[in-house]
């Protein structure tokens, strides 16, 4: 029974041991930081140009149709 009751003990010690070096370790676990920018956002848009484009070719394309000479 005495050999029991120290295998016990040093298991436990063994298991406190474990549990203690394993909540250091994820202590030293890098952190990540997200700060924002100090330059403004600049988002630049030609969707006005590509817009142009297309209603010309629509145009364009509306009118060969409507011409009754073509068919």
């Amino acid at each position: 029974m005495d050999i029991q009751l120290k295998l016990f003990s040093i298991l436990t010690i063994l298991a406190f041991v474990a549990m203690f070096g394993m909540i250091g370790i994820s202590g030293c676990t890098p952190t990540v930081q997200v700060t924002a920018s100090d330059k403004p956002i600049e988002v630049n848009l030609n969707v006005k140009i590509e817009h142009e484009i297309r209603i010309k070719v629509d145009k364009e394309i509306d009118d060969l149709f409507s011409d009754d000479d073509v068919f």
